[in-house]
């Protein structure tokens, strides 16, 4: 089968939309596949003198699949996000057409996402849409001038039309399936989470070792201590300000802990004076943006995880630190509470400062307990493995790509289609 994947998110941007289509796109290969990824170009991923030209990445390894970034610009609401220019379409969609797909999937509602509908719709090729991103909660954070209801009203009406021209849509949680239901969408839907790769989070205790002496360099607090960690966008949805305001209260019973806060936002200074002005930053390290290689070791080297955020829809970062052996506590909200499913692999509590407070204080005093947590941790993350969540991914495009020959949307005309 050959697949094309849209987004506008994907490496050096960290974030879930990049880990789900990296993490399918490359199991995908595996199983014989082939793929190509449509996405924006980030200044870090390439030379500047490649940001006004399409181009692809050269491929390493066996499983890379080919990316093909096209030429952007940055976001003012946002630094880390970027937008592809719609002129290059053309050029897009020749590399495209000599690829020829029997299906895309698309992964992004900005312009990527708008390239991989018209694709197509141009040439009759069934188009899968991933809904990641529950907008109506998220858009505050990036417009907080435009009054709430204005923003949820325009996500609706987005997110509905994506829905629309799909002849799938996935759902990578519980709670985003709820929202397809609410939203009336009558599109087939699947629930299918994003599966994680085992082996890119299993290394040895000297690896592990030396990379934590190479971090307590760069780092000098954090030698001695305890870990906690938190990784992903150090941003104000990920409620951030939680894990600093209860960092006074976890030291009064551990003085050697920690909170390491694994990577990049617009909103990390604002966090690093917080915790100035709480008298906790010789306990808060911030690292900025880490390799994803580096992350995997990072996440070995913490005691707990903790995750606070209220709207994540995956909670992918959960499995991972479980991979890791890690345990976690986390705030069962949105995808936590699909993928942790409870006090699996650690501890999943109300949003409750005292309550998240007890629990990491219970991982880090009772080592019986401890050692508990992460032998439930690695058996409860087998069941979100990459390749059993990219077989139920086959299946969706197998089912979605009959469907379609059978009841046939209506292209373009030829002639118009050629001219492309």
């Amino acid at each position: 089968m050959k697949i094309v994947m849209f987004t506008d998110a994907y490496w050096p941007r960290v974030n879930g939309v990049t880990v789900s289509v990296d993490s399918f796109s490359r199991a995908l290969m595996r199983a014989g596949h082939k793929v190509v990824i449509i996405c924006s170009f980030y200044p870090e991923s390439q030379t500047v003198e490649s940001m006004s030209t399409p181009h692809m990445d050269k491929r390493v390894g066996e499983f890379d699949p080919t990316v093909i970034r096209v030429p952007s610009f940055p976001i003012p609401i946002s630094k880390e996000d970027r937008v592809a220019k719609f002129h290059k379409w053309f050029w897009v969609s020749r590399q495209i057409n000599a690829f020829a797909p029997d299906i895309v999937h698309i992964n992004s509602e900005f312009v990527i996402g708008e390239f991989g509908f018209y694709y197509a719709r141009l040439h009759g090729v069934p188009a899968v849409y991933t809904f990641h991103t529950l907008w109506e909660d998220y858009a505050s954070n990036y417009i907080p001038f435009v009054p709430h209801f204005a923003l949820r009203f325009t996500a609706r009406r987005i997110i509905k039309n994506m829905a629309k021209r799909s002849e799938a849509v996935i759902a990578p949680s519980s709670q985003i399936l709820d929202v397809l239901k609410k939203y009336k969408v009558k599109t087939p839907t699947y629930l299918l989470p994003t599966g994680i790769d085992p082996e890119f989070f299993s290394h040895g205790r000297e690896e592990v070792d030396a990379f934590r002496r190479t971090l307590e360099g760069k780092f000098p607090t954090l030698a001695g201590k305890r870990i906690l960690l938190f990784a992903g966008r150090v941003g104000k949805e990920k409620n951030l300000s939680f894990l600093i305001n209860i960092m006074p209260g976890i030291l009064s019973k551990v003085s050697n802990a920690a909170l390491l806060i694994a990577g990049n936002g617009p909103d990390l200074p604002l966090f690093e004076e917080e915790a100035r002005e709480l008298g906790v930053a010789d306990h808060c390290v911030f690292t900025g943006y880490l390799d994803r290689k580096d992350l995997a070791l990072v996440y070995s080297m913490a005691e707990v995880f903790v995750f606070p955020s209220l709207t994540e829809t995956q909670g992918l970062v959960t499995i991972e630190a479980m991979l890791s052996g890690t345990p976690v506590v986390a705030i069962g909200a949105m995808g936590t509470i699909t993928v942790m499913g409870g006090d699996n692999g650690g501890f999943m509590v109300r949003d409750d400062p005292a309550v998240f407070t007890a629990r990491v204080l219970d991982l880090l005093t009772d080592r019986s307990l401890y050692e508990r947590k992460v032998a439930e941790a690695k058996v409860h993350a087998k069941d979100w493995t990459i390749g059993t969540m990219r077989e139920r991914l086959e299946g969706i495009y197998g089912e979605t790509i009959a469907r379609a020959k059978a009841n046939p949307r209506r292209s373009l005309p030829p002639k118009l289609a050629s001219l492309i």
